[in-house]
Order: structure tokens, then sequence, then C-alpha cells
């Protein structure tokens, strides 16, 4: 897609850039409402990248699987089956990387 939609790409980037940069939240925080969006809307991507970068921001396991508990009360059924598996995936794939 960057190469044939470069300004589109680069305008998404620009905009995370700006949304995930430290400001009244902590980029942790954001990550934590991001890994509860992805759970929410059941995008595989999304939760994967989030968990990620959840443990990167700082978030402990608890915190991670605690925001994903939070989609589910929004979400019900689907967002428990994506929690319970790709999320619980990467949060074991991730956990020790930044120890």
């Amino acid at each position: 897609m960057g190469e044939t939609n470069e300004a589109h790409v680069q305008a998404f980037m620009n905009l995370l850039g700006t949304n995930y940069a430290e400001g009244a939240l902590s980029v942790k925080t954001k990550e934590l409402i991001s890994v509860a969006i992805g759970a929410y809307n059941r995008c595989e991507y999304c939760i994967v990248y989030h968990v990620y970068k959840a443990y990167e921001a700082g978030a402990t396991r608890e915190e991670i699987i605690e925001a994903a508990m939070i989609a589910v009360a929004f979400g019900g059924g689907p967002s428990m089956a994506y929690s319970v598996t790709t999320l619980m995936d990467a949060v074991n794939e991730f956990e020790h990387d930044f120890d």
C-alpha cells in the first residue's frame, strides 16, 4: 500500500504518531485502551500489535488481561473468544520480550 498510496499511509502513520505520544494519558494507558478496543472489534492484527506495544510501554500481563476483560464487558462472547485465543497467545508470546 505504501508504494501505491504513500500519502494515505503516511497520513495514517502521522495520526498514530500524534495520538500515541505522551500526553494527558501515558503511552501505556493508550496501549491498554487499544488492547481493549482491538479485542472488542475482534481485530487479530490490532490485538497482537497492541499487546506487544503495551508490553513495550511497561504494561504487565495482568494489566493487559484486565483491559481485555473490559472489552468483554462491552463485546460479550465474541470479545471473550478473541481474548482467550488471540490475545492470550500474544500475551504469552511477548511476555518476556521486555524483561
